[in-house]
């Protein structure tokens, strides 16, 4: 199916693979197993990829990391390592203190994560973001109004290091100069984004930004583990807090809402955002709505149902495929 020259086509003119000769300059490229011809531009994360004589020619920025956490427990780290985990304490979702003790580090975001609804899965309701390294001034920022819980957004800053804070849609943006911005929708989805200058440098929920998801499962003494619960459990705050011994699977504890939340959650699997399946793995996806769904069950189960479409949602406008998937009776 590439663009070959052969017997298929004239002498000097090339198979496109879609049953077309043409010249080498006109060869398509794919790209998520769709065609582009030749001349047109995607963009891959924050570089520009054009296709030219059948190859894609990338440019060669370096991009910001995103981590996302949102919903009862959903993690995709800065290497997009997609992950459940359901503990009820305070967590490093990331810090560049990594290491031994005395390493050095300019900032540290913690979540606060608390139990949601009654079948034991828990949703972040605060998130503290320290900037420096000690912390003299505090900044409470909170929205008591979300349900399932009110959540909570501290910044504490140390004199030399700048931050501002803005609201853009329904999100309030909040960059610090050290090259750290948190993102979150005031509920219970936080994002945080951090320069490249942080690739290999930072550790906790949120994994270690080195373009590897295989090794993101590092614990805090530094070894790898495999399994969520022990890498979730080692980053906890406090060692008064019970460690996470099993995976809850809400539908299972809450059948009848299961038939539910599969119809609801499979908006993400539909015709409407068909543009974007190509470009970003739905079915992680579709599995955390249906977990969330499932486990809301004490008020703001339709928010909850929201957020998580929304996180899908989120991925396919990074992916370049915008959906608009609101409407009057949807979210």
């Amino acid at each position: 199916t590439e663009c070959v020259s052969g017997c298929v086509c004239p002498e000097g003119l090339f198979d496109d693979g879609r049953g077309g000769c043409v010249e080498q300059k006109d060869c398509p490229c794919i790209h998520n197993n769709e065609w582009y011809s030749s001349g047109d531009k995607i963009k891959v994360d924050c570089n520009t990829c054009t296709c030219q004589k059948g190859v894609w020619k990338c440019t060669a920025d370096v991009c910001y990391g995103t981590c996302m956490i949102y919903g009862s427990g959903h993690y995709n780290t800065f290497d997009g390592k997609f992950y459940d985990f359901d503990g009820s304490c305070e967590y490093v979702a990331t810090q560049d203190f990594c290491g031994d003790k005395n390493s050095s580090g300019s900032f540290s975001i913690i979540t606060e994560n608390v139990p949601c609804g009654t079948t034991g899965v828990t949703c972040s309701k605060a998130i503290k973001m320290f900037l420096g390294v000690s912390s003299q001034v505090m900044k409470t920022l909170s929205n008591r109004s979300a349900t399932p819980l009110p959540a909570i957004l501290e910044v504490i800053p140390e004199s030399e290091l700048l931050y501002w804070n803005r609201t853009v849609g329904l999100y309030l943006v909040i960059e610090a100069s050290n090259g750290v911005m948190l993102i979150w929708d005031k509920k219970t989805t936080v994002f945080i984004k951090l320069s490249p200058d942080y690739k290999g440098k930072v550790c906790g929920l949120c994994g270690n930004f080195d373009d590897k998801a295989n090794n993101d499962f590092t614990t805090r003494s530094g070894l790898q583990d495999n399994n969520p619960l022990n890498f979730g459990n080692s980053w906890k705050q406090s060692p008064m807090c019970p460690d996470v011994t099993q995976e809850i699977k809400p539908c299972d504890l809450k059948p009848h809402r299961k038939s539910w939340a599969e119809k609801e959650c499979s908006i993400i699997q539909s015709e409407v955002f068909k543009i974007c399946h190509s470009k970003v793995d739905p079915l992680p996806y579709y599995e955390a709505c249906v977990h969330d769904a499932c486990s809301c069950d004490s008020g703001g189960d339709c928010e909850c149902f929201c957020s998580a479409v929304a996180a899908y949602a989120q991925e396919c406008i990074k992916a370049e495929a915008c959906v608009f998937w609101r409407t009057p009776d949807i979210c």
